[in-house]
Formats: C-alpha cells, structure tokens, sequence
C-alpha cells in the first residue's frame, strides 16, 4: 500500500457532517504487530501514558484514571509527559515499551500507526460502546483495514478567541466576511491593540491558519486532495492560500516563530492582543478561572461565497492500545469505560475547553464557550483534524517548516519558492 494510497483511504472515511511516561528507549526494533505481548489475564495492572500534561487538562486526566480505577476494579497507573515531547517521540516509543493505553488523535496520525501494526484493533471494544457514539465517531475510530483502533474521548474547534469586555469597549462586532477581518484588525492596530496574538515556535500553530483559507477559499475536498498530494504544492489555489495568509500577516503578533502559544494566550488574555486564532482547549485552558467568562469567539469568516463557513477545523483526541501492550485484557476493560457519556463528563468536570463526542452526554455542566462550540462543529458539512493529522507525518514536518520560513517572509517570491520545495519534497514522500 503506497502512502497516497494510505491517505486516499482513510479520508474516505472521515467525511462527516457535523521523562516520567518513561518515553521508551529507542533501542527496539519497529515492532510491526510482531511484538505483542498479548494479553494477561488475571493481570491488574495497566500502565497510561499520556499528553494531558499542560495545567487544567492534568487535573482531568487524573480524575478520568482515577474514576475508570473505580469503575474496573484495575489498578492503573498515569504517565504524565510533556505535550510535544509525547508527541515527537510516539514512533519510538510504540516501537519499544509503551504504556498498555496511550493518549493519541484521530485522523491520518491514528490510521498510520495503524497501519504499521503499532496499535491493537479494539473491535471487539467497540461492540460494547457502538451504540454510545454516533456515525462521524465510528469513523474516524477505524482504521484503513476497516478495524477499529481508537476511541474518542472529545474534540474542538479551531476559532478566533477574544476578550468580550473588549469588544464591548471599543465597539468591535464580530466580523463574518473577508473584508470585515480585515478592517477589524485594521481598526485593533490602530487602537494601539495588537491585533492577532500569534506564535509558531512549536511549528504546528501556524498551519491553522493555512488549513482554515484553503477550507474557506478552496473547500473540504481540495484540502484533502492536497494532503494526500492529488493536488500539486504549487497549484494556484494554494497560491491563492498563501496570499491571503501574507494579507493577514501584517495584523499578526512579531516575532511568532520565536513565541510559545501559551504565551500569545496570555498577550490576548491581558488584553494586550485583540483576537487570537487557536484550538479552544489551547487558549481557554490557559485562561485563569476568573478571567474564563470574559472569553468568547467567532468562527473564520467566509472568504469565498461557494464554501461560506462550511468547514472547520476540529481536531478529535483519544485513545489507543499499543500493539506492544502487556496487559491487553486489561487496556480493553479500561477503553469500554473510556468510550462512555458517563467517562467524558468525569473528564470534562474540569476540562472546560473541549466538547464531549459520546451520545447523552450531560452537557448542563457545559460552559457557555463548549455550549457554542457543541453547536458550531455540529453544523459543519465536514471537518478537518489539523494538517499534522490529515498528512503523512513527513509531509507535516515539510509543511511546519514551509510555514514557519513564510512568516519570516512573505513576499511574493518567497511563496513561489516555499511552494516549490514543498512540491519536491511531497513527490518524494508520496512516491
């Protein structure tokens, strides 16, 4: 199976409308499925690593084990690991001794590991929670052998976040078109504001916006084409993407390669900056409790009336089972307990930023940002997971760099020869 085939598969599938984790030792070879250790019966012990390491999401991931300990009559232990570091490190990790359950996120990143035979198929998991979970969830659970490998916990949307007692000082409205954002950012500057918080030292930031334009400017379908490479790098509709981002650039927070997101967080929440463009459990999360019901948002406006604010960005996370699991009995007593309402209210207790996806979930505890986000992703013809979701993981390290030397400069000649590398360097990847 070649990988544009790979990715033409799984996104076929996605449509829908709506170092204590002991990161291990790289010194195993690729386990290829070969490595299981099978499941241990009569074993009480399954081991959790996870991302959940960033304040506010830590205190739900321990109280989400905490409860499924309850529920299983397990004993089960959380490894708690830095967000990026978990992240750039998955591939080794899987391949040597990983935690029996691992935190993981749907979309092309969950079929990939997949597909390496680095995950445990879970199906049998899913003939007790399938009915917990509607039709997009089924999906984007399965991998490209049409088994399921994950289990989803909540997703949120990408939006522009900002300060109400701001807008409502200066007299700001919600823009809904092109144009508007435009002279909405045009006004912040002037007011002294900085307009968009903005920051890509972590590489992956910076792509919302790219992803966002070529939904608004070039819909779901031509998105997906890009990410599996039927689309060349340098067609004019990604062109057409890049020149809006560089309109928008000027509006942006300096220095964004150099800046953590948590830190623009901050800028907007002491209303340094005007608006901020990030997932809503980035920026809320780092919000302090007092501050949280001055936020609000505004999905990206419309910029090309044939898509309006069709597509969105929102990003599912949950959880798998490695392939190298030692308890695997175990792990899929733990994922029947994760796949329920009853799992994701106890998690979203105090995860006040992401949305639950199971089912009859009690959302009376919701906040007013989760109650519009609920109501958002749900009337989207269709969502992207992020572009380090929807792409071979190669191709995601090209695009973060591609980006990031395009906020250094965005001039005309720039985006010519950024697209030009990135269309060599996807012909050797998908080939």
């Amino acid at each position: 199976m070649t990988r544009r085939t790979l990715l033409g598969g799984f996104a076929a599938t996605t449509l829908f409308g709506a170092a204590s984790m002991a990161l291990a030792s790289c010194s195993s070879p690729g386990a290829g499925g070969s490595g299981r250790s099978g499941s241990a019966d009569g074993d009480t012990k399954v081991t959790v690593g996870s991302y959940n390491s960033n304040p506010g999401v830590k205190e739900s991931q321990k109280s989400l084990i905490d409860e499924a300990a309850q529920k299983t009559g397990l004993d089960i232990s959380l490894n708690l690991v830095d967000h990026e570091t978990f992240k750039s490190s998955i591939s080794d990790y899987l391949q040597a001794t990983p935690d029996d359950l691992f935190t993981w996120f749907a979309g092309f990143r969950m079929a990939f590991f997949a597909n390496q035979g680095l995950a445990t198929p879970i199906d049998d998991v899913w003939d007790a929670i399938g009915d917990n979970f509607g039709s997009a969830a089924h999906a984007l659970s399965k991998g490209l052998d049409g088994h399921y490998y994950f289990v989803p916990m909540y997703n949120y949307p990408w939006v522009f976040f900002h300060n109400q007692s701001v807008f409502t000082e200066r007299g700001y409205t919600d823009p809904t078109t092109w144009d508007e954002l435009i002279a909405l950012a045009k006004k912040m500057k002037a007011d002294g504001l900085v307009p968009i918080a903005f920051a890509d030292k972590d590489l992956w930031p910076g792509c919302g916006f790219f992803d966002t334009l070529d939904l608004r400017i070039n819909g779901y379908d031509y998105h997906m084409q890009l990410m599996r490479h039927e689309i060349p790098w340098t067609d004019k509709g990604v062109t057409d993407v890049f020149d809006h981002y560089a309109e928008l650039l000027p509006y942006c927070q300096n220095g964004a390669n150099g800046r953590i997101w948590q830190d623009a967080a901050k800028d907007l929440e002491n209303g340094n900056a005007g608006m901020m463009f990030q997932g809503s459990n980035q920026v809320g999360a780092n919000y302090s409790p007092d501050n949280l019901p001055d936020l609000d948002f505004f999905e990206f406006p419309t910029v090309n009336s044939q898509y309006g604010t069709d597509f969105m960005e929102a990003p599912a996370d949950g959880y798998m089972c490695a392939a190298k699991a030692k308890n695997v009995t175990g792990a899929k007593k733990v994922l029947e307990y994760l796949g329920t309402a009853q799992a994701e209210a106890t998690y979203l207790k105090t995860d006040q930023w992401d949305v639950g996806m199971a089912t009859g979930i009690d959302t009376a505890q919701y906040n007013a940002i989760q109650k519009k986000s609920t109501e958002l992703i749900a009337s989207k013809k269709a969502v992207s997971q992020f572009l380090d979701r929807d792409t071979d993981p190669a191709m995601a390290d090209a695009a973060f760099s591609g980006i990031q030397d395009f906020i250094q400069d965005s001039s005309s000649s720039n985006i010519l020869a950024i697209q030009k590398r990135l269309e060599a360097q996807a012909k050797t990847i998908f080939s």
